[in-house]
C-alpha cells in the first residue's frame, strides 16, 4: 500500500507522521503547490513530493489519499484521487459541496470515501456515550468550546487562515467538529434555537459567539456556546441528570464521575500514556488521529466500518446552516 498526502500544512504534516509511526512500510508522498511547504515536508519527514497529484500517480500509482487542503478546496480534489482510483481520506469539508456525486463515483469505483470525525474516536467521548445509553434517564448538558481565532495558528495571520474566512470561519469549524460526537451521545436533533454576536474586535465578517440549544429525539437536552473569542482555550461539558453526573474539560485527565453513594467526584481513568505535541492546545492529542487514520485503512481492508460518514455529515451540516441563519435575521 502507498500513500500521497495532499496539502502539506500542519495537518497533512501530522497525517504523514502519524501513519508513518503507525506503519513505516507505507511510502508516503506529499502533494502541495507551495514549494515552501514542500521543501518543510521534506525536511521533517524525509518524505519525497510533488506539486499535483497526477504526478505523483503517474510515477508511483498509489493506493490511498489524505485530504488536507483547506475545506473549500476538497471536493475537487476528491474527485481527482477517485478518478486516479485511489481510496480518500479527507479532513473536515464544512460544506456539502459534491457529496452526493463523490459518494456516487467513490461507489461505482469500488473505493472507500472516508471523513474525518476526530472527537468520535477519543476515549472520553466513547466513555460518556456508553454512559449516556445506560443511564436510565433524561440528561441535560451545558458545553462550552471556545479558543481566541489568533491563536489557533498563532505562525500566522487568522486572517491568512481559513477559520478567518466568512465561509470557513472558526466557529462553522467549532460546529463541524463538535456537532458529530454530540449528536452521536445524544441523538439526532429534534430543534435547534440559536442567538450570535460579535463581542471582539478581531477583523472578520462573521459572528464570533452563537450560543445555541439543542432539543434531542431522545429527550436528552444541551446548551451550547461556541466562540472564537476566549483568550483561553476551553471545552467545558457537564452533564446531569437523575442517576447520572459528570464533567470533562477536554484533556484525557479531566473527566470526572460523580459518585452517588460517597458523594464525591472521581476521575474516570482512560489512558495509560498519552502523545502530544509540543506547540498544540491541551485539548489536542494525537492517540484519536491515530486511531481514525487506522479505522481508515481497516475499512479499505474490508475489516472494519467506519465511525463517520458523508450522509451524516450532511445532516450535521444542515443542522450549522440552519443555526448560522440567525445571523441574517438578527441584521
Amino acid at each position: 500500500m502507498k500513500a500521497i498526502i495532499v496539502g502539506l500544512g500542519s495537518m497533512g504534516r501530522r497525517r504523514a507522521r502519524l501513519l508513518h509511526q503507525f506503519d513505516h512500510t507505507i511510502p508516503i508522498f506529499g502533494i502541495d503547490m507551495q514549494e515552501a511547504r514542500r521543501k518543510q515536508a521534506e525536511l521533517e519527514l524525509g518524505i519525497q513530493t510533488f506539486g499535483s497529484i497526477k504526478e505523483a500517480c503517474m510515477k508511483y500509482a498509489p493506493d490511498i489519499a489524505f485530504v488536507s487542503t483547506p475545506p473549500l478546496s476538497h471536493p475537487s480534489i476528491i474527485r481527482e484521487c477517485l478518478n486516479q482510483h485511489l481510496h480518500v481520506f479527507t479532513e473536515l469539508n464544512l460544506y456539502d459541496i459534491g457529496y452526493n456525486e463523490n459518494m456516487e463515483l467513490a461507489d461505482s469505483n469500488g473505493l472507500v470515501l472516508f471523513l474525518s470525525s476526530t472527537f468520535l474516536y477519543r476515549r472520553e467521548i466513547q466513555y460518556i456515550k456508553d454512559a449516556v445509553d445506560n443511564c436510565g434517564c433524561r440528561l441535560s448538558y451545558t458545553y462550552h468550546a471556545g479558543q481566541y481565532l489568533p491563536d489557533w495558528h498563532p505562525w500566522e495571520s487568522y486572517q491568512d487562515f481559513f477559520v478567518g474566512k466568512k465561509e470557513t470561519n472558526g466557529c462553522r469549524e467549532f460546529m463541524a467538529v463538535e456537532f458529530p460526537w454530540l449528536t452521536d451521545v445524544f441523538g439526532q436533533v429534534k430543534a435547534v434555537h440559536s442567538i450570535c454576536s460579535r463581542d471582539s474586535s478581531l477583523q472578520i465578517d462573521f459572528p464570533d459567539t452563537y450560543q445555541i440549544i439543542f432539543e434531542h429525539e431522545s429527550g436528552h437536552k444541551g446548551m451550547a456556546c461556541i466562540d472564537v473569542v476566549s483568550r483561553k482555550a476551553v471545552r467545558r461539558f457537564e452533564l446531569s441528570g437523575e442517576h447520572l453526573y459528570l464533567t470533562w474539560n477536554g484533556t484525557p485527565d479531566s473527566l470526572f464521575r460523580y459518585n452517588f453513594e460517597t458523594k464525591e467526584e472521581l476521575p474516570v481513568s482512560l489512558y495509560s500514556t498519552v502523545d502530544r505535541r509540543e506547540g498544540y492546545s491541551p485539548f489536542i492529542i494525537e492517540d484519536a488521529y491515530t486511531s481514525e487514520i487506522v479505522n481508515f485503512l481497516n475499512v479499505v481492508k474490508g475489516e472494519e466500518h467506519p465511525r463517520y460518514s458523508f450522509e451524516k455529515d450532511k445532516i450535521v451540516l444542515s443542522i450549522i446552516d440552519k443555526i448560522e441563519k440567525v445571523r441574517e435575521k438578527q441584521k
